[in-house]
Formats: C-alpha cells, structure tokens, sequence
C-alpha cells in the first residue's frame, strides 16, 4: 500500500520563516503518523489568474522546490492554477487531495483560502478535516521585530537592495539559479570574466546595483560579485544578472549556476570610461573577499 502524505498547503513564494513553519509542522505531524510530509502548491501565482495582474515572484519554480526540500519536504505537488481549479468549489478541492493525492493530514496558515471565490478558510478546511477522520493543524502568523513575515514585504526589501533584512525573513539568503548563457565577451577584455543569467518572466528583479553574493556551481562555492541592471556603461539595454566569479577557473556556458544575495555593495551607474568601471570592480571584488574573511558564511 503507497505510503499516504501530509500535505502543507500554500504557495510558498520564497520559502520564508512563515511558510517554514507550516513546513515544520507538517513534518512533525507526518514523523508522528508515519507518513511522508510534502506540499500541494501552484505552478503560477493565484493572484495573476484571479486579478489580471502578474506578480513577481521571489522564486523560480525550481528554486521553491529545492527550499521545500531543503526544509523537509519529502514530495512537492505543483498544481496548475487554471480556470478549472480556481472555479472549483472548496469541499471538491479538499477531496481532491484526499482521493487523487493521498492527503492523510493537513496544515495550512491562518489566512489560507482555497476554492471557488476563496469561499474555503482555515476553519472550513479544519471542519472538513474533522469530518473525513484526517488531522488538521492551522498555524498562526509569524512575526520578526513585530514585523508580519509575509512574501509581499519580503519583495519590497528585494526591490530595495535590503539583503540583509530580506534574508533575516526569509530565514535564508534570497537565491536565483539560472543557466548561463552567452554575453558579449567584454567582461574578459577586463579581465574580469562574467558569467550571463537571463531573468525569468515574471520573476522578482532586485534593486539595480552590485551586491556581494556566493555563487554555487556543480556543489562548489565561490565568492562573486554580481551586476543585476542594464549595464549603462556598455550601452546595455536588456535586464541581465551578471556574476564574477571570483576564483573560478573554467568554462560556465550551458552550466547551471546558483547565486545567493549576502549584501548590497552600490547602486549601479554609469562610468566616465571603461577603466574606470574596471577599478570599480576590483574595488567591490575586495570587499567582497572581505565579506567572507571576516566570518560571513
């Protein structure tokens, strides 16, 4: 017989300290019950369907899974957020999870809603529960420094450069892994050779400026310094997300790269001349070495 699952439910936009604790109670419910813990969430955000306006998210769909599996999840169901399910009455989502998915237990937030209208709430979904047999467990919001930890006040801290403070709600560095795509090769004419990401549609962009990041690739990690803008000084027009890897030695095209964003360094600007950018860099590849010498992990 397949093992059953308890599911948190959510969409979880930048697994942050609020959403780790619905993770940390689903997973402490299913260790309890001898079941699998895992999440039901959505391949796009809700509000995009139900409103008519994207919202920039803090992760990509790949980058969400990998937090919920680093925080515990032993299975993550991605459904697709459609027509058909946003009309869909509540009680018939909740058998859904019961019959197709093998939902033996539930935990959700506070504010949760689900099904047609968002007529479904934490007290529906805990009576349904309690009617199907199953145990439900609803967890309240979460605060840090008084603050609510919610994903809308995550985004402006990003949109704003504030890494550090992001970072502390999110219980985590915010992070984007990418492939690395072809550039312009300038970067190696200045000897300092950067490596190319092309933004998701969709996805959060951070304040335009340099920031002090770790770059991950094939399990090694590495200091970066990394240009997130448009690149003024070399006639740049497009969004690009360009990390120097500091110590790396070979080719990165094709490669998948994970950065983290530790700290913002400058915002970016438009130089006089392209040795004046050069020196600029160096400078931020120092304190960005720095960064990491004095403890900073």
């Amino acid at each position: 017989m397949e093992q059953k699952t308890i599911y948190a439910l959510g969409f979880f936009d930048g697994v942050h300290l609020g959403h780790q604790a619905l993770l940390k109670a689903c997973r402490s419910m299913a260790d309890k019950t001898g079941c699998k813990a895992g999440v039901v969430t959505f391949l796009g955000h809700p509000d995009e369907l139900v409103s008519g306006t994207p919202t920039p998210l803090i992760n990509t769909p790949a980058d969400r899974a990998r937090l919920l599996r680093r925080f515990g999840m032993d299975a993550v169901v991605e459904l697709p957020f459609d027509k058909q399910l946003m009309n869909m009455p509540y009680l018939t989502f909740f058998r859904l999870l019961l019959t197709k998915y093998g939902a033996a237990g539930l935990v959700c937030g506070h504010d949760f809603r689900f099904g047609f209208r968002g007529e479904g709430n934490a007290e529906k979904l805990s009576a349904a529960c309690r009617e199907a047999g199953i145990p439900c467990t609803v967890v309240p919001e979460q605060k840090l420094d008084g603050v609510t930890v919610s994903s809308t006040h995550i985004r402006s801290l990003v949109e704003m450069g504030e890494m550090e403070q992001a970072g502390a709600f999110l219980g985590h560095r915010h992070m984007l892994t990418g492939t690395v795509v072809p550039g312009r090769h300038l970067g190696r004419t200045l000897g300092i050779p950067t490596a190319n990401l092309v933004l998701p549609r969709h996805l959060l962009i951070p304040k335009f400026g340099v920031y002090i990041c770790r770059a991950t690739v094939d399990g090694a990690s590495y200091p970066a310094v990394t240009n997130v803008g448009t690149r003024p000084t070399v006639g740049g027009q497009n969004v690009t997300v360009e990390p120097w890897i500091l110590d790396f030695e070979g080719d990165l095209y094709g490669r998948e790269l994970t950065l983290e964003f530790c700290k913002f360094l400058r915002p970016e600007i438009k130089f006089p001349t392209l040795k004046d950018l050069q020196a600029e860099i160096q400078k931020n590849a120092q304190e960005t070495r720095q960064y990491f010498l004095d403890g900073n992990e």
